[in-house]
């Protein structure tokens, strides 16, 4: 009898543009510490138009897709389900393939900028300033509350869209309880605890100008590409803890290899090459 071959199971990260990402890097290996060797992880440039018909067309062999930009909002129109987290943070990252063949989509940003966060940290923060105020700065809010911030300021070049962000934010029932809202210029307070930055590459060198000449919190730039980013480099210099972008990627993709596969991630194996990939380790 003729051995039938073991079914390829799959999985991919999408976006626009999408060719810059390390998921694929991370991913791949994972399956490899893990033995994972009927798995492949691919990348394919989807726009916010075409996901509904890429995900309609995908065969049982599919098991996870990982979304970034600009996918994270449009995401949650085509799942079968999601998540509490993906439906409070308005944004999913992640689509897993459930038992009857839908999908159901969630969010493992929230998890991976905690996890960056945590070890950096002295003790509770209790404020934080966020930069930007787009899906991932929804993300970084649910993180941040989740440990322990209560007074947060959004800081965005629209400062509608900040206002809105904070007004969320107060209104989720997730413990922010005080906050303000400010255009991207210097930062008036140097005693928040932590600093997310989610604004993208663009708006990179506008944003290093504004961080003042000394802080002693914690930074984290959730752009990995080209570091240490132009803000990292500022925070850096005014004495700040920088925490790099790669850390919550790393993390982030980790919890989706474990809702993929159904087994732990190798954590390890992957922050070190995502860590080679990114010229930034051995």
């Amino acid at each position: 009898m003729l051995r039938q071959p073991r079914q390829v199971l799959r999985a991919a990260v999408l976006g626009s543009p999408v060719a810059h990402s390390l998921s694929p890097v991370l991913h791949r290996a994972g399956y490899a510490a893990a033995g994972l060797d009927g798995w492949e992880y691919g990348l394919h440039e989807v726009d916010a138009a075409g996901l509904p018909g890429f995900v309609g067309g995908l065969d049982g062999s599919w098991r996870g897709l990982s979304l970034t930009m600009p996918l994270k909002e449009v995401a949650l129109d085509v799942a079968t389900t999601a998540s509490e987290l993906a439906r409070r943070a308005g944004a999913a990252n992640t689509l897993v393939r459930r038992s009857d063949g839908g999908w159901d989509a969630t969010n493992t940003d929230v998890a991976g900028l905690a996890a960056a966060l945590r070890p950096h940290l002295a003790g509770i923060p209790a404020r934080a300033l966020v930069l930007g105020a787009g899906a991932t700065a929804r993300s970084a809010v649910l993180a941040l509350a989740g440990l322990g911030v209560t007074t947060l300021t959004v800081r965005a070049r629209d400062t509608g869209r900040a206002a809105d962000l904070l007004a969320w934010a107060l209104d989720a029932g997730v413990g922010i309880r005080n906050g303000s809202v400010a255009a991207i210029d210097p930062w008036v307070s140097t005693r928040d605890d932590v600093v997310v930055s989610t604004v993208p590459p663009a708006a990179a060198e506008a944003v290093a100008a504004t961080v003042p000449e000394q802080h002693g919190g914690v930074f984290l730039d959730v752009v990995y590409a080209g570091w240490p980013t132009p803000p990292a480099r500022a925070a850096a210099a005014a004495g700040m803890t920088v925490v790099s972008g790669l850390d919550m990627l790393v993390h982030q993709a980790a919890e989706q290899f474990a809702l993929f596969t159904g087994q732990p991630a190798p954590v390890e194996a992957m922050l070190a090459a995502g860590r080679r990939a990114a010229g930034v380790g051995p």
